[in-house]
């Protein structure tokens, strides 16, 4: 191959490289748009996080623990 050759295959693998970057990127910031708008989370809540980071302050969540965990264990 020369390089003219290599330096197209490179132009179109960077080309794909973005475009797949590109749709993640997206595709994750849209689906944290919809999950707020739904409310199912509240992502302001952790943007204060940043700001109250103390040792003593409530958690944003209570842990939803698996009953089937707690019932093998007593067993």
């Amino acid at each position: 191959m020369d390089q003219e050759t290599l330096l197209t295959i490179q132009g179109y693998a960077k080309f794909f490289l973005i475009l797949v970057v590109f749709i993640i990127f997206y595709s994750y910031a849209w689906s944290i748009y919809r999950r707020e708008k739904k409310g199912e989370r509240n992502f302001e809540k952790y943007s204060n996080l940043v700001h109250d980071d103390s040792v003593v302050s409530t958690p944003l969540e209570e842990r939803k623990r698996d009953k089937e965990k707690d019932d093998n264990k007593e067993k």
